[in-house]
């Protein structure tokens, strides 16, 4: 008896499963048909994104190339006429007792690309005084360059500091005479027509592929005695500082957002 009632069920169990999936059936096809529930409600197709190169090596292909190893034509002194720092080996070296250089074109908005070194030599030096440069945004706001390898300051003045302002997350430095990289982004104050503050500068920086500055907001222009403020301007060039140190740079580009 115990056998028939086996095969039995054996021979009904499949009937009961097939006439599941038909019961089942209608409510597949109404969620398939339920316009609510159609995955191409979330799609956006346009406007398609513009299409950036971006061979190993090399500047994206929607970049403009500032300093290529070779040509320094994108860039004048401080005061206007010929850069006075040197071109040699792939790199820009600053001359001592120099003057700063700056982009002949002025940026707002901006994806900056740039590599810098600072002297092998650092017997006498230290502080501040050990490789110091910097990367001033809009002429006014200063990302500081150092040579903060093993090499102590106040925190908001070394190396991927926003200087006097906000101090790096980490020290990422290497060592002297190594090349080093800042990938930054910077969203430029805006003023209103009447001079007012609507919304401050925000600064993005990796330093060697490091977050050292999270979208960091600077309370005005960088001041080496009293606090920061601002005042209203329009866009202005990338400055490169000299500050009595042979600092190198290289392979410099920049994107406008």
């Amino acid at each position: 008896m115990g056998d028939q009632l086996m095969d039995h069920a054996m021979k009904i169990a499949p009937l009961l499963i097939a006439a599941g999936v038909l019961a089942a059936a209608p409510a597949f096809a109404q969620a398939n048909t339920d316009p609510a529930r159609d995955p191409a409600k979330t799609e956006v197709w346009t406007p398609v994104p513009a299409t950036v190169a971006t061979p190993p090596g090399k500047a994206p292909s929607d970049a403009i190339v500032l300093f290529d190893g070779k040509d320094a034509s994108a860039w004048e002194s401080e005061q206007g006429g010929r850069v006075p720092w040197t071109v040699a080996d792939g790199a820009l070296t600053i001359v001592p007792g120099s003057k700063g250089i700056r982009t002949k074109q002025r940026f707002c908005d901006i994806q900056l690309h740039v590599e810098w070194r600072s002297p092998v030599e650092t017997k006498g030096f230290d502080g501040q005084n050990r490789g110091n440069s910097g990367i001033f945004l809009q002429e006014l706001y200063e990302l500081q360059v150092l040579d903060s390898y093993n090499n102590p300051t106040y925190a908001n003045g070394q190396a991927g500091s926003i200087y006097k302002q906000a101090m790096p997350l980490v020290n990422a430095s290497r060592a002297p005479g190594q090349w080093q990289a800042y990938d930054i982004l910077w969203k430029a104050p805006r003023f209103s027509p009447g001079g007012g503050l609507i919304s401050p500068a925000r600064i993005t920086v990796l330093h060697n592929g490091v977050l050292v500055q999270d979208d960091t907001v600077l309370a005005g222009r960088t001041e080496y005695i009293g606090p920061p403020s601002y005042s209203p301007h329009a866009c202005a060039p990338i400055h490169l500082q000299e500050h009595d140190a042979k600092v190198s740079y290289r392979n410099i580009w920049v994107r406008e957002l």
